[in-house]
């Protein structure tokens, strides 16, 4: 079985560009958002298994969006990805209910596999 995904980033390309790299590596992707609203609306009609999630989006920010999923029924896995490293979100990324954080820079197949294969 597939692991579905959303990708949630503000940045057009860089949401194709991991679409792209996702789907090649055998991933799902079932659609993509730009905010944090788009975000919330998709998580409920898609129902993804995985959501990869961009810390720094307009309106609801990535912290937000993943305090939110983690109170629904069947929550998501949720990884939050960024331009800045993880030491820069200190507590505020320790505290926040999501599976992991892979740096933009460091986004891999084999960074997201590793993450979401820890139960």
């Amino acid at each position: 079985m597939r692991l579905t995904l959303l990708i949630v980033d503000d940045h057009v390309a860089f949401r194709r560009f991991v679409s792209m790299l996702l789907s090649s590596a055998g991933f799902e992707v079932l659609g993509e958002a730009g905010d944090g609203e788009q975000a919330l609306a998709a998580v409920q009609r898609l129902r993804p298994d995985v959501v990869l999630l961009d810390v720094q989006l307009p309106g609801i920010d990535g912290f937000e969006v993943a305090r939110r999923l983690a109170c629904a029924p069947d929550a998501p896995c949720v990884v939050l990805t960024s331009i800045h490293e993880a030491s820069d979100y200190g507590a505020q990324l320790a505290d926040a209910p999501v599976r992991g954080f892979i740096a933009k820079q460091e986004l891999s197949v084999a960074a997201l596999s590793a993450l979401i294969a820890v139960a």
